[in-house]
């Protein structure tokens, strides 16, 4: 009989505990809510007046503020609404460490070590340099036929004084043109391999430093 008595209080304690926990729970789900179930709120107006109530007020919805419980202590907080600027900017940084986590992911797919990556820089780079060896080499030779055509060119009017002197031939005109545009169009692709190259190099050495910070080497 003793032995069922005791098991029977054992069993009352566990009740009472437990009921005791639901109500705890219970207490602290309802501290941050009135009488009627409302949320408590606090803000601050324009004048630095802290404020309190189950409201807030339209022209303090976009400011930050807080959730409080019935004795005034805050229990969580409410961010202010973002301004366009600061929406744009946060999607920015967003799309940031997205890129940088894709670059991450892919620097860890695709090479087993930084040699292999110099190895892929270097191929690229001399590719390019043979490229702005050709180019530079062709600027030579329309360099050398605009000289040609400009010395032709002082036979004839109007780059010649002299009464006498024929007119130039079209022939003549619209190759100087022709020749000049070339030189133009060549230099412009040159300066452009030389900025690719630079970009490129500068590309892998940022990529090298990160995939020896991914690896934890130096």
């Amino acid at each position: 009989m003793a032995m069922v008595s005791l098991g029977g209080m054992l069993l009352k304690y566990l009740v009472l505990i437990l009921g005791a926990l639901v109500l705890l729970v219970s207490l602290s789900l309802a501290g941050n809510t009135d009488s009627s179930g409302r949320k408590l709120y606090k803000w601050v107006d324009a004048q630095g007046v802290t404020h309190y109530g189950d409201r807030i007020p339209p022209e303090y919805a976009s400011q930050e503020s807080a959730v409080v419980n019935k004795q005034g202590i805050e229990v969580s907080r409410l961010e202010a609404q973002k301004t366009p600027e600061q929406l744009a900017e946060a999607e920015r940084k967003k799309l940031d460490a997205e890129r940088n986590a894709a670059r991450d992911k892919n620097l860890l797919n695709t090479y087993v070590s930084v040699q292999e990556i110099e190895r892929l820089r270097d191929q690229r780079l001399n590719l390019l340099a043979d490229q702005i060896k050709v180019t530079s080499q062709f600027l030579e030779v329309l360099d050398g036929k605009l000289k040609k055509l400009r010395a032709a060119s002082m036979h004839f009017k109007p780059y010649n004084s002299d009464p006498s002197a024929p007119p130039m031939s079209d022939q003549i005109a619209e190759d100087l043109v022709r020749v000049s545009n070339d030189i133009h169009t060549q230099e412009a692709n040159l300066q452009q391999k030389r900025t690719e190259a630079g970009n490129m190099r500068e590309q892998f050495d940022s990529d090298i430093s990160r995939f020896k910070e991914l690896k934890g080497s130096h």
